[in-house]
């Protein structure tokens, strides 16, 4: 569905965070008369007003009834479509689309390469559209990292790098190249089960021409066996590591592992074999633009939160992961501190995610300090406990101040002291980064001087 198919409609804008404001902006720039409707809460609705657009009135009615109304409701990614009243409203003829699909319908022949994963994506394509910079190329990014599609509705770029979150990936449009980093369970309050996750994750392959994926997962590998044109990166035939090397296929890059030093962390270096692979599949690299490619991730600058070294401070050294929502995560910021004195802070928002495999791979880590808090820090160290592990090396308390107090009277001088929670923030906080930066302030650093994420737009 385009923009002008909205014309002469009953639509609604539903949620008003920055995806439905660049939604009203680029239905307002298209449709100048089309009267919208905001579905948001009352306090909303009152910055809705401010705007002074006498054609968008807010309304704080969403139940189905209200959904019914319109003829197309234009959901903000935040809001399940697995709702019951979003059932009944379809059922009644109210069809619901996002900014996301309106982009990709509007913008049928840009070069798009689409990224999703369970984690990793947003450094994948923080990653992907460094490289493509590097190398001349006008590259936009975009999407889930950060900018909302619909904000570049009228911009010109040779290719756009789109980071899709499983919220998105149904609504992806025609891409040249599609990435899947990795699939774990997450976001079941979302999805309703971690099937229905898993399938809608994998989305991306319906639309991607080229699909690359994560040839170490063996249930990845199982999903996606049917696309035409798949191919994998972390394996011995496409880019992938090979001890301290990094490679394509038989071929050692010159500039190896080490251009990918203050990026700690397997995860890191799978992430770049991830971006590597889709401007390869793309641009058809020679062996001396495959160098180039490798010598760019020198420059490439880390994203805020995940696995951010803060600094050292009162004898510790604070690393910040707090994009860290599951277990999984956990344990590849763990293992990207093998050999260390670690102490790490962990729990969050309750999802009802299994620990029991995160149990198993701490009674590994012999010298491995673990401070549960937050709404599911009580369940992970009860499967802790029940898994054998030392209760002199767990403690468990509310709050993460809390946590960072005891983390401090805990870790051994010149310890690290790691918050890589594998559970969301919305017990405590707003989102991940209002955590990491209450975390970095607790830790003696100024949240202000964490930097934003950079390289987003056009470039």
């Amino acid at each position: 569905m385009r923009i002008s198919d909205l014309d002469g409609k009953r639509v609604a804008l539903w949620g008003w965070g920055r995806e439905a404001r660049a939604a009203h902006a680029a239905l307002r720039s298209r449709l100048p008369a089309l009267t919208l409707t905001a579905i948001c809460s009352e306090a909303e609705g009152a910055d809705v007003r401010t705007l002074g657009d006498p054609l968008l009135q807010p309304s704080s009615q969403a139940d189905a009834d209200a959904l019914s109304a319109f003829d197309v409701v234009v959901k903000s990614p935040g809001i399940s479509p697995y709702r019951d009243e979003v059932a009944a409203a379809r059922a009644r003829g109210t069809v619901f689309i996002s900014g996301t699909a309106l982009w990709f319908a509007e913008r049928p022949d840009a070069k798009v390469i689409a990224i999703t994963g369970t984690k990793g994506k947003s450094t994948t394509s923080a990653m992907t559209a460094h490289i493509a910079r590097a190398l001349g190329v006008r590259t936009a990014l975009a999407g889930n990292i950060g900018l909302p599609l619909l904000e570049l509705l009228d911009a010109d770029a040779d290719l756009w790098v789109v980071e899709l979150s499983s919220f998105q990936t149904s609504d992806a449009g025609s891409c040249e190249v599609g990435v899947v980093t990795n699939l774990f369970e997450e976001h079941l309050d979302w999805h309703g089960s971690r099937e229905r996750y898993a399938s809608d994750k994998l989305r991306l392959a319906d639309a991607a021409r080229t699909l690359i994926v994560n040839g170490d997962q063996p249930e990845l590998l199982a999903r996606t066996a049917a696309h035409p044109h798949r191919l994998c990166f972390g394996g011995d035939d496409g880019w992938h590591l090979h001890g301290e090397s990094l490679c394509r296929g038989t071929d050692v890059l010159d500039a190896g592992l080490r251009a990918l030093a203050h990026l700690p962390g397997r995860h890191n270096a799978l992430d770049a074999c991830a971006a590597l692979s889709a401007l390869d599949a793309l641009f058809a690299f020679d062996a001396s633009t495959a160098r180039a490619a490798v010598r760019a991730l020198a420059s490439y600058r880390p994203l805020p939160h995940r696995l951010h070294l803060l600094g050292s401070h009162d004898g510790w050294h604070w690393i910040d992961d707090s994009i860290s929502t599951t277990p999984e995560a956990t344990q590849a910021a763990l293992r990207s501190q093998h050999g260390r004195a670690v102490t790490a802070i962990l729990g969050g928002f309750d999802r009802g995610i299994d620990w029991t495999d995160f149990a198993a791979f701490a009674l590994r880590w012999p010298s491995l300090q673990l401070v549960t808090q937050g709404g599911n820090g009580a369940r992970i160290a009860a499967v802790l406990r029940e898994a054998g592990f030392p209760p002199a090396m767990l403690q468990e308390v509310v709050t993460l101040a809390e946590a960072v107090a005891v983390a401090r009277r805990i870790t051994p001088i010149d310890g690290v002291i790691l918050l890589s929670p594998g559970a969301p923030s919305f017990d405590q906080f707003k989102d991940y980064a209002a955590r990491g930066r209450e975390f970095a302030r607790l830790a003696g650093f100024d949240p202000a001087l964490i930097a934003n994420i950079q390289g987003m737009g056009i470039a």
